[in-house]
């Protein structure tokens, strides 16, 4: 089966591009997150952190 499909890959030009791009969005998606992370207000991660304990806004179905 992998042979049907890397003789497949082989044939298409410019293919090697591809596996770069996903490494460099995976990449670039990670370090932002990250950087978000380590930058984000404790306010708004104590603020967010506590949404899930909140029955304010709790309906009845």
């Amino acid at each position: 089966m992998l042979k049907f499909i890397k003789g497949h890959m082989e044939s298409i030009d410019g293919i090697e591009i591809y596996p770069i791009i996903s490494l460099l969005i995976f990449f670039i998606f990670f370090a932002g997150l990250f950087w978000w992370v380590f930058t984000a207000k404790k306010d708004h991660i104590k603020e967010v952190s506590q949404i899930p304990l909140d029955n304010e806004n709790e309906t009845v179905l």
